[in-house]
């Protein structure tokens, strides 16, 4: 396989052709915030939250780094105003599950009420229940601040056997739901 080699935050990073930037990122050791990237599951790019600015050429843009691929002569910032102002804002939607992350950022609460659920909406548990258990008993319901996970119908005795997911659960919804 061949590789690429670019600037990550000025430091010079070679990565195996196809790998998605923060993947790379991670291994030259620079850390770009994310909640829905997860070694074991496709890229999916749902928080966020990794997002850098990239730079060809005069062109500059914003890209999820979990699912953008690494390219030859890429250079890549993963913070600077722009995106700060961005990673805030996600972090109050997505708040509490961000708290952590919040700290990081000097934001203590959210200007936003969170809902009864407390899920952040990653879609982690979805993915692992679809590409790693091929099971499909989990989906995304409703759109926009009424969207939330749920069980398909008559899948609660066969996703609580199973409970491979609550781990990734950042939030813990999925622990919660099955109580």
């Amino acid at each position: 396989m061949n590789s690429v080699t670019m600037e990550i935050d000025g430091k010079t990073v070679t990565a195996p052709e196809g790998m998605m930037l923060r993947r790379a990122a991670s291994q030259a050791g620079i850390d770009i915030p994310g909640l829905c990237d997860h070694e074991l599951l496709k890229p999916s790019g749902a928080c966020r939250m990794c997002r850098v600015e990239i730079a060809k050429g005069k062109r500059r843009r914003l890209v999820a780094s979990c699912c953008y691929p690494v390219e030859e002569g890429l250079v890549v910032t993963t913070s600077n105003p722009k995106i700060e102002k961005i990673r805030k804002l996600i972090i109050e939607l997505m708040w509490p599950a961000w708290v952590r992350l919040g700290k990081q950022y000097g934001i203590t609460k959210s200007r936003f009420v969170p809902e009864l659920t407390d899920c952040s909406l990653c879609g982690l548990c979805v993915r692992y229940c679809a590409e790693i258990k091929k099971s499909n008993l989990l989906f995304l319901k409703g759109r926009g601040i009424d969207r939330r996970p749920a069980l398909v119908e008559g899948s609660t005795l066969a996703c609580g056997n199973c409970g491979e997911c609550f781990s990734m659960c950042a939030s813990g919804w999925v622990v919660a739901s099955r109580s």
